[in-house]
């Protein structure tokens, strides 16, 4: 009842408080706060696997307890991005019994970050993998005809993530890849040769125990091949290049991390064989690797003799061919970086250019 007083008829009532009535929100009466849980029960994981926005996520990795979970991202991530690689921490039901389903609260610092764009103007970053610190580069020999700008922009992509580069060259007894070789032999690559009769899958698995490897390739160059015979249970389907364009047909569809063993290879048993384990990360076949989030600063770096001259170089040397009083190009020309050094500023000059957009993949 609401109360007022009036000292003649005609005067307006006077409200008190009382008068005042307030509707409840909308949305309920709890206070909107800042304040996150903490989570502190909350167990880590490494995603493995992304499909449709079910992550799969490997806890207790190689201990007794070790089992894949599958989980969905909390609302307080919606704007932060979780890929395969990444080190997570998750609550609820961790069982990972048929039909659970646990919550992503938080992602951990990552060490290397592998991406790509759409093109060398996109700033849209496609990310590809987290946490890896190799990269294997499929090429075909011939058929498809490797193609040494696309090579390029992957070490480009590889040197700016900060992970280490390796290569191999299938399809050896279809042509002589020495000549394709010559255009990278300033770098310190290491390569492997691959045909028909002859997979050096012990050389390639020494370099995969311990570290987690992403594979990457132009469709039809044999990847999904060579991960089959090295991670014999991944069954990654395999695929054929067209006659008439000359290009691959896309089998990988998704970024997949599969475990690697030595033990699982012909000849495990053979004295002097790789042992140990890793991870493969297989991903699906691209025909171009945009370069638009690229730091150049990061390809010279990986160049480290070349770098050193850099700080010799006037302010805002390009290290191109016509670059006026550049330090790393006298000093090529005076022979002081050997018989190597006119290859590796040939390699690097190429580097800038590809990033720069000088040409098509």
């Amino acid at each position: 009842m609401t109360w007022w007083s009036t000292d003649d008829e005609d005067d307006e009532p006077e409200f008190d408080e009382s008068a005042v009535r307030v509707r409840p929100s909308r949305r309920g009466s709890r206070p909107r706060t800042k304040q996150r849980p903490e989570h502190a029960d909350a167990v880590t994981g490494m995603v493995i696997g992304v499909d449709r926005g079910r992550y799969s996520v490997l806890l207790d990795e190689n201990g007794p307890d070790e089992r894949v979970i599958t989980a969905a991202r909390a609302s307080e991530l919606r704007r932060k991005s979780v890929v395969t690689g990444d080190h997570v921490d998750l609550v609820g039901d961790t069982t990972g019994d048929p039909g659970t389903l646990s919550r992503i609260v938080r992602v951990g610092e990552r060490t290397t970050l592998l991406r790509r764009s759409a093109d060398d103007t996109d700033e849209v970053e496609r990310v590809i993998v987290a946490n890896a610190d190799q990269m294997l580069i499929v090429v075909a020999a011939a058929n498809p005809e490797p193609r040494i700008r696309l090579l390029d922009r992957y070490l480009v992509a590889a040197f700016d993530a900060g992970i280490r580069p390796l290569l191999v060259i299938t399809k050896t007894d279809l042509a002589d890849p020495a000549e394709f070789l010559r255009n990278f032999a300033g770098l310190d690559l290491t390569v492997f040769l691959s045909g028909e009769h002859e997979m050096p899958l012990d050389e390639i698995a020494r370099v995969l125990v311990g570290h987690r490897t992403v594979f990457v390739g132009h469709s039809g160059v044999g990847k999904s091949t060579l991960v089959n015979a090295l991670v014999p249970s991944a069954k990654r389907a395999t695929g054929h290049v067209n006659v008439v364009t000359g290009r691959g047909r896309h089998t990988s569809s998704s970024t997949v991390w599969l475990r690697f063993d030595a033990a699982d290879l012909p000849g495990a048993d053979v004295p002097g064989a790789a042992t140990g384990t890793g991870w493969v990360i297989d991903t699906p076949g691209v025909r171009s690797f945009g370069l638009g989030h690229v730091d150049r600063e990061n390809i010279l770096r990986s160049f480290t003799d070349l770098d050193r001259l850099a700080e010799r170089c006037p302010r805002g040397c390009t290290h191109l061919p016509d670059a006026p009083d550049c330090a790393i190009v006298e000093a090529v020309e005076a022979g002081e970086l050997g018989e190597t050094g006119a290859a590796r500023l040939e390699s690097l000059q190429r580097l800038l250019t590809t990033f720069a957009g000088g040409g098509p993949v």
